[in-house]
């Protein structure tokens, strides 16, 4: 069992950054492959970028790659999201994920889930 918690979400203004962190609960944290998905009002949750165990693979969506940078600190329990030059169109509410297999969340599924972190980027 894995217990994630989010945190690092708050209003930016366009062009800002955040970090978003999850911390998670258990001393099996370093085996799981670990995702951030984001869900804005109206739309349907979306992944945004994934990270296997030891951080040899990265997946980003097309429309972060650049600005947004996936990592983790397995030693810390935690993985990270850095979020550059954000815009309107991030805003969303961010929840991480983890999963035993890193190919099966870029297709949006996995074992467990945070509560999400509010992210919100004015114009």
């Amino acid at each position: 069992q894995v217990q994630l918690v989010e945190s690092g979400g708050g209003l930016v203004q366009a062009g800002g950054s955040l970090r978003l962190s999850c911390a998670a609960s258990g001393r099996t944290f370093s085996t799981y492959a670990m995702g951030w998905f984001r869900q804005a009002p109206g739309k349907e949750r979306e992944i945004v970028a994934a990270i296997s165990w030891n951080g040899g693979s990265i997946y980003y969506r097309d429309y972060v790659k650049g600005r947004f940078t996936i990592s983790r600190d397995n030693a810390k329990n935690t993985v990270y999201l850095q979020m550059n030059s954000l815009k309107p169109e991030d805003t969303a509410v961010y929840y991480c994920a983890a999963d035993d297999r890193f190919a099966t969340i870029p297709r949006g599924t996995a074992d467990y889930w945070g509560q999400g972190t509010q992210v919100t980027v004015s114009s």
